[in-house]
This record gives C-alpha cells, structure tokens and sequence, in this order.
C-alpha cells in the first residue's frame, strides 16, 4: 500500500477517535449542566421552603424559638400564615422595600426572598393599609400560593389566614381578590384617608377595593377596620399583580388540618427513582466514560489488526 493511502487511513481513524471523542466529551457536559441546573433550582426552591423555619413558628404561649430567629436578624417582625395553603412563613421589615427582594430570612442573599411588610407600615398593623410583599414562586413556595385564590371555588373556601405580631395573634378574615397593574399605584397607599385628610379618603379606597376585585366576599368591612393585603406578581396579564385582600380580627381561626409541604419538582424526581438524583447524574458519566474506553480500545486493536494485515 503506498504511504500516501497509509497516511491518510490513519489520518481518518485519528479525526474519527477525535470526533468520537467530542462527541462524547460534549454529551458529558451537557450532562453535567443539566445536573448542576436541576441541583440550583433545588436550591433556590428548598430556601423558599415552610418547613425550613417551622422550629420558629411563635405561639402567644411559646415565643422562645420566635425569639432565637429575630436574635439571628431583628428586622422579623411576625409571623404570615394564610389556612390550608403553603403560606407559613415569618413576617420581616426593612427600611425600604428592596432588601428582602433578594434577601432571605436570616440575612443572606437568596433569589427566593422572603415575605416582608412595607417598609412604610407600622409593624403593629395600625394602619388603615398594611401592605405584604412575597415573590410568585412555583412549586407553591413562597406567595406561589396566592394564585389559588384566583379560582372562585377556592377562594370561596378559603377564607382565613394568622397574623402574629406583637407578641400576640391575630386572624385575618379575606374578603377580595383582585388581579390589577403593577403600576396602580392606589395599592400602595400605606393611609390614603391620611394623605387626603379625611376618612372620605378611604372609603374611597376601599369602593376602589370592591371594584376592581375578581371576587368579593360579604363583609361588613368599613374604614375603622386594618386592611391587610397579600401582593405578589404574576403573568396574567403583562405588570400583573395578584392582590389578596382581608381585614384584621382579634380571632384566631385554625387550620381544618396542617398542610402539606409538596416538596419540588426535584423531591418528587428523587423519590420516584429512589436514590438522591446525583447518584444517577454520577452513574451515568461513568458509563459515558466506560462507553469511551471501549470505543478507544477498539480503535487501538483496530490499528493493531492494520499494521498486521500492512506487514
């Protein structure tokens, strides 16, 4: 055979190896993204988890554990919990309305948040208007679960929530849902009878309320009351914000049954295979790897047999 073909033969089984090789360097890595990806997102879910701060969840009888979280960071202030939904989550303050966008609980960063009151609120709610900020989050972390509300049939179901704060409890009773523009800028009124000098003002607000509301409930809700409401976004329509409405009481209203955390997409994967889903990202790089150990070797007996059959 002359050099010239024995050259390029073995020119063509090197690009060959090399492709192979990319090949399955490339499927390695798009692997391991993947892995690192799924592994993220489990993060960012498990920090906006309920349970994660259930050993902190203050009674009026017990506050020594409530106590442990605000020595951890002062600016908690109570506690939100809306019934038979995953709304179980401490109550935070900053002096403005961007910290705890992408701060958590304890302090440190985190793209989940965490679920504050308006920076310009009274932290013991006697505002006419007391405003609550909570990330739409999926998987129902966060105020994901806001949007329940956005069907009649649940929202005509689901009519209390708690508030601690004080030292002391509190029910909220829900009395409207509303999907309206970010950019309304009524619903970030913090006393609009105060700024308008009169409580014309917020009978105003509250006919405003009623108006724009998706679904209301027959209350007898007047200007003397403390509105609270539960503000969150969503893709409804474009700058939407869902808005849960209710009204402070001085009755505690306890959950039909404790809820169930559902856990992320990412639990129900590793439960469904079970085994932790990195075990199978591990397992299957090293069959990757043995695929490629064996493709080499019969490249290398491959060129062995040639220069064999050219001798």
């Amino acid at each position: 055979m002359p050099p010239w073909k024995k050259a390029c033969r073995r020119l063509i089984g090197l690009l060959d190896s090399v492709v192979s090789f990319a090949a399955l360097a490339l499927t390695v890595c798009v692997m391991l993204l993947a892995g690192y990806s799924l592994w993220d997102a489990n993060q960012v879910y498990h920090a906006a988890e309920a349970t994660v701060y259930e050993a902190f969840i203050p009674t009026e009888e017990d506050t020594r554990s409530f106590d442990e979280l605000r020595a951890i960071n002062p600016e908690v202030i109570g506690w939100l919990r809306v019934n038979d939904t995953e709304i179980n989550y401490p109550l935070l303050q900053a002096e403005n309305n961007s910290k705890y966008v992408n701060t958590d609980v304890e302090g440190n960063y985190s793209l989940s948040g965490a679920i504050f009151l308006h920076c310009a609120n009274d932290p013991r709610f006697t505002d006419y208007n007391n405003i609550i900020y909570g990330h739409h989050m999926e998987n129902r972390k966060m105020f994901g679960d806001v949007e329940l509300f956005a069907e009649q049939a649940f929202f005509d179901e689901h009519p209390y929530g708690n508030l601690f704060f004080d030292g002391k409890d509190h029910g909220i009773e829900f009395f409207a849902f509303m999907l309206v523009d970010a950019y309304d800028d009524i619903f970030t009124l913090v006393n609009p009878g105060q700024q308008a000098g009169s409580d014309a003002a917020e009978q105003a607000y509250l006919d405003s309320v009623y108006e724009k509301s998706m679904y209301v409930r027959e209350m007898d809700v007047t200007t003397q009351d403390n509105l609270v409401l539960l503000s969150t976004c969503t893709s409804d329509i474009t700058n939407g914000r869902h808005i849960l409405v209710g009204r402070l009481t001085d009755t505690v209203y306890p959950e039909a049954e404790e809820a169930a955390n559902l856990g992320t997409g990412v639990d129900r994967l590793e439960e469904s295979l079970g085994v932790p889903l990195w075990l199978w990202i591990l397992a299957a790089v090293l069959l990757l790897l043995v695929i490629l150990v064996i493709i080499l070797r019969r490249r290398q007996r491959s060129n062995r047999e040639e220069k064999k059959h050219e001798g």
